[in-house]
């Protein structure tokens, strides 16, 4: 077991464990450990997190933000990929209650019925995301009925101000269905040299918090997630013949020039320009016009 007095997230803490167990970190999986102890206690304090609280870490490495969750969550469930890394965290945290680690792929595990499994009322995520799968693993869990009350990520900088970016050239289709399902906000910066081996690119930490307020102003979701696909799938077209050119709205070009106009947009403008707010207007005057 990791005695407390080895700290897992700095250099030498990361080394001697890499020694021991004679690892190297695998380039193909994003693996990047966290080597900074100031950066873990942002992520923690970024958590929010009480001794009532059930935390899924994702992607646990050798278990720098694992040993600190132990301390501070009431239950650790940490879901690692590698093979290899979880025998380690295995042999890590052996002897430590409060800590479980499995071996899956997170993007195949059945996360419903992991929940319901273990009875699971709510649950936090915590995780050092792999670069290579932030997009599908954040929005899966976003878009699940999963009883979360938080995302705390690491996630690469431009990920983040593109999740948090408003109508300019770093807003997307993503930006807009994450603000959909979550408050969003960026609570630290984090440079190259605090991990090992060293990301070529910066980072950033990323809270969420699950909300159902934007939800309830909708009326039909798959249209407004089509809409929001839909309007950044060619970005030098205007959103009018973006929409055009969807079989599934069955509507002209002239009709759909004419719900635009009736939300109160410009014709020609196109769909980077419109915020979260004035796509739902118009998912729901499409959806109401389909009727």
């Amino acid at each position: 077991m990791m005695t407390p007095e080895k700290d897992i997230a700095t250099v030498q803490g990361t080394m001697e464990i890499l020694h021991k167990f004679s690892l190297r970190p695998r380039r193909s999986l994003g693996q990047n450990f966290l080597v900074d102890p100031f950066t873990r206690e942002k992520i923690i304090a970024a958590a929010s997190l009480t001794r009532e609280d059930t935390v899924l870490e994702i992607g646990p490495g050798i278990g720098a933000l694992t040993q600190a969750l132990a301390r501070t969550a009431g239950q650790v469930i940490a879901v690692e990929i590698d093979r290899r890394l979880a025998d380690v965290l295995r042999a890590l945290f052996d002897g430590v209650d409060n800590v479980e680690i499995l071996q899956a792929d997170i993007l195949k595990m059945d996360l419903g019925a992991f929940s319901r499994a273990r009875g699971l009322t709510h649950f936090k995520v915590t995780a050092n995301l792999p670069y290579y799968i932030t997009t599908p693993v954040l929005m899966r869990l976003l878009e699940s009925t999963l009883p979360l009350t938080g995302l705390t990520l690491m996630v690469q900088r431009e990920v983040a101000e593109r999740l948090t970016a408003s109508p300019d050239g770093n807003y997307g289709a993503i930006s807009v269905m994450a603000q959909y399902y979550a408050d969003i906000r960026i609570a630290a910066m984090v440079p190259p040299h605090c991990f090992y081996p060293k990301p070529n690119v910066d980072s950033a930490v990323l809270t969420l918090v699950k909300t159902e307020k934007n939800r309830a102003l909708v009326s039909n979701e798959n249209i407004l997630r089509q809409c929001v696909k839909a309007a950044f799938g060619k970005r030098r077209k205007t959103l009018v013949n973006c929409l055009a050119e969807q079989p599934w709205l069955g509507c002209s070009k002239g009709e759909i020039t004419q719900i635009l106009v009736q939300c109160g947009f410009d014709a020609r403008i196109r769909g980077e320009a419109l915020p979260l707010c004035a796509f739902i207007t118009l998912a729901n005057a499409l959806n109401e016009s389909a009727k």
